[in-house]
């Protein structure tokens, strides 16, 4: 990097976000009751080396789906209560940079669940995967698959979104127990899916429950974490469905049925519940999905089990139709800061001190190698992960140094190194962003800082040219 473009502060960056967020939140709490601010008392992260060690963490991966970067209190919603993720972030580390392996559901699970680039694989390829022609390889290595390897319990409760049913399964990629749905989406009473199909298994048989979703979910991450494991150590892969659409909410049973009605008539776009939904309907779905995350770690504590349990939590990508993303641009499906940054929150008492907040740029493939190398497991030698681990950063202060975090979808391409970001969306016309000075994504520095721009777009098509072409139809 020249002189002209001296490197950039994330602390700055990171306190501009937070400072924005702020003051939006200030703002709408003038008219909105209730409305909470980001949390107050953070401190810049700071590992805690003298921890004593610890076994090896259990491992509690929940995942919300299409959830906003701000959709949550402690990250400067105006009008949505989240309590218990906010006492969450509280208690461990909030990260303002966090972001999903790609901008929409099935491909950040398969960059998550192989610690890789969803190009590296066929069924990444899909955006998302929507037929039963390709999913996750049964042969790929895994996070559950090499967890296990090592010794751990492994269960998966909620969205798969990698493949159906008879060839693509979690039981056929490295998970223990399954319980949930192998579709994109469904309605939340009946099951039915987008082909109008039931979409409720244990395990690969269908499992007759027509409560409502997210109870049903919520019930059976208690189940799993209070029980007693024998001192064996357990990933849970919690993969809820709220606040993706339909726009129903608990207690919803006469708008559940018409969209039923609906789907059984083979009604176009019925599920995607294009002409339903609110403001004050999704901000009940994300504030259910709150109390839902509570109850579960209610349970866990119960168990005896809180403080040598990893908490992680994110969204799968950005927000949709009724998400708060301010101060950022774009939603689920494209490459700016809206459809791939995500709120995310790491809690571990045993080893990892609460109330802090972290500006580190982190992507889903980071958590898999992470998780990988604190649970004592290696990556398989023929996949080499795309992530980096963090287990260096946060336990003992080490550096993460400056990388690029890749990103690639159909129409658009993307790239951040420290606090620049390349970016191509759908007009073709590459664009440069100081997301320090930007993070709305307006101002393009592609004409003030060329050198820089052809080194991050240089940097985008090396690693493009070794990943799988997209098909051609």
């Amino acid at each position: 990097m020249s002189s002209q473009d001296p490197a950039l502060s994330r602390r700055a960056f990171s306190g501009a976000v937070t400072a924005t967020a702020v003051t939006a939140a200030a703002v709408a709490s003038s008219g909105t009751a209730g409305a909470a601010a980001p949390e107050s008392g953070e401190r810049p992260f700071r590992a805690a080396p003298g921890k004593p060690r610890s076994r090896r963490p259990n491992i509690l991966f929940i995942l919300g789906d299409d959830l906003g970067w701000a959709d949550l209190s402690s990250y400067g919603s105006p009008h949505i209560r989240t309590p218990h993720l906010d006492r969450l972030a509280r208690q461990g580390v909030r990260f303002t940079d966090a972001y999903s392996g790609s901008a929409t559901c099935s491909p950040t699970r398969f960059s998550l669940y192989t610690g890789r680039y969803p190009g590296r694989t066929k069924g990444g390829l899909a955006e998302p995967i929507a037929d039963r022609s390709v999913g996750l390889e049964p042969t790929h290595p895994t996070l559950a698959s090499l967890l296990k390897g090592a010794g751990y319990s492994t269960a998966l409760i909620g969205k798969w979104h990698c493949g159906y049913l008879p060839d693509y399964s979690p039981t056929r990629s490295g998970w223990d127990e399954f319980f949930g749905n192998f579709g994109g989406a469904l309605e939340y009473y009946s099951k039915l899916g987008l082909a109008g199909e039931y979409d409720l298994y244990e395990g690969d048989a269908e499992y007759k429950d027509l409560r409502y979703y997210t109870r049903i979910l919520t019930e059976r991450a208690s189940e799993y974490v209070g029980r007693d494991h024998h001192d064996k150590p357990w990933l849970l892969n919690l993969n809820f469905t709220t606040p993706h659409w339909p726009w129903t909410a608990d207690g919803d049973e006469a708008q559940s049925a018409e969209i039923v009605r609906r789907i059984k008539a083979r009604e176009p776009g019925a599920l995607q519940h294009r002409d339903g939904g609110s403001l004050a309907k999704y901000k009940e779905m994300v504030e259910d999905l709150d109390r839902s995350v509570g109850e579960v770690l209610r349970a866990l504590k119960r168990s005896g089990q809180e403080r040598n349990t990893l908490v992680f939590f994110a969204s799968d990508n950005g927000g949709e139709r009724f998400s708060y993303n301010w101060p950022l641009s774009g939603n689920k499906g494209s490459l700016q800061e809206g459809g791939i940054r995500v709120p995310a929150v790491l809690r571990w008492p045993a080893r990892i001190d609460g109330g802090q907040v972290s500006h580190e740029p982190v992507f889903s493939p980071d958590w898999t190698a992470t998780l990988l190398e604190l649970a004592g497991a290696r990556p398989h030698p023929a996949y080499p992960l795309d992530g980096t681990s963090l287990a260096g950063y946060l336990l003992r202060g080490e550096e993460v140094g400056e990388r690029d975090l890749f990103w690639r979808v159909r129409g658009e391409r993307a790239l951040r190194r420290g606090d620049w970001k390349y970016y191509r969306g759908r007009s073709g016309r590459d664009q440069l962003f100081r997301l320090d000075e930007d993070e709305r994504e307006q101002a393009d520095k592609a004409a003030l800082h060329p050198g820089v721009l052809a080194g991050l777009r240089s940097a985008w098509e090396r690693t493009d040219a070794q990943l799988l072409p997209y098909p051609s139809n």
